[in-house]
């Protein structure tokens, strides 16, 4: 289990902030993502603008196999605008 975090736009259309969910344990970023889109299939729109940080560190989705480990934060990071 890991915990996932929803940020800006991620958050709202997942209609939450943040969730526990079961995911094995070797994974692609792309194959977690797909997991998580299953969750919440509304974030399949932001597909191609959002990176993980998983473990505070930016991942991006791709064939990179993940090792996760029990409790590991996996954050949704969609652009965000600023100025």
């Amino acid at each position: 289990q890991v915990s996932v975090l929803y940020f800006a736009r991620s958050a709202e259309l997942a209609g939450l902030r943040s969730e526990t969910l079961s995911v094995p344990r070797h994974i692609t970023a792309l194959q977690l993502w797909e997991e998580i889109v299953k969750a919440h299939p509304r974030l399949a729109v932001i597909r191609d603008q959002v990176i993980f940080a998983v473990r505070q560190e930016y991942v991006h989705l791709g064939d990179q196999l993940l090792v996760l480990q029990p409790g590991d934060e996996v954050a949704i990071i969609p652009p965000i605008s600023g100025g």
